[in-house]
């Protein structure tokens, strides 16, 4: 079986687009300055300012800081180079790159194509890592589950989207449209609805992957057919 059999890649797509869209954007401590591409390093699609679709989704994150604020954003898409990111096998590999899960075949053929995906956009589109899916995310990289196993949790657990700026062209297109301070009893309603969250989410993973066990590739087969 050739390489280029066995691995089976979705149609991501460079977009460019005029459309103006409300995200939201949750801070442990508020926004101070202008908006920049300053996360850490090790984030889903690496570092930039995170946004989402959802406005809960960034309220689960930042639920344990006393001084947690979330945003309402306007963002201006116009005028951008936008990664689209589908669900599936690279969504999961960007994924893994940028958390430094794929060194050990550094400068392989398929660590460049994934290192290049996203290089020169401005922004990525792509679905969000949450707290639902980074115990399944930390079993396929471990090779305790298949990548079809992973991409039906994927679909099953429904997840919202996230778009992030990576540039500051990006960056200059977000404005502030609101901003809320939490209290102590909005973060302590998160925090159990968070942990229930994950506990729905992992019992629903766990077992789409004991149905989908015997079928699909697994990390590190994945990563040797790409050398």
């Amino acid at each position: 079986m050739k390489n280029s059999d066995f691995l089976r890649f979705e149609e991501n797509h460079i977009m460019k687009t005029n459309q103006i869209v409300t995200l939201y954007h949750g801070s442990k401590s508020g926004i101070s300055g202008p908006i920049a591409p300053v996360s850490r390093e090790r984030c889903d699609f690496g570092k930039g300012f995170y946004m989402g679709t959802d406005r809960r989704q960034p309220l689960t994150l930042i639920c344990n800081y006393p001084d947690a604020r979330i945003y309402k954003l306007s963002v201006n898409l116009s005028e951008l180079k936008i990664l689209d990111v589908e669900v599936g096998l690279d969504w999961a590999l960007l994924v893994a790159y940028n958390r430094g899960k794929m060194e050990s075949i550094k400068h392989s053929a398929i660590y460049n194509r994934i290192a290049n995906l996203s290089k020169g956009c401005d922004m990525i589109i792509g679905y969000i890592a949450n707290d639902r899916m980074f115990v399944v995310l930390d079993r396929f990289f471990s090779g305790e589950i298949t990548d079809m196993a992973l991409i039906n949790s994927l679909s099953a657990l429904k997840l919202g989207k996230q778009y992030v700026a990576l540039t500051v062209k990006a960056c200059k297109k977000i404005k502030i449209l609101d901003e809320q301070v939490l209290t102590g009893n909005d973060r302590d309603k998160l925090k159990q609805e968070s942990e229930a969250n994950r506990l729905r989410g992992v019992a629903l993973a766990n077992e789409i992957c004991r149905k989908y066990r015997r079928d699909g590739r697994f990390f590190d087969e994945i990563l040797k057919a790409g050398e």
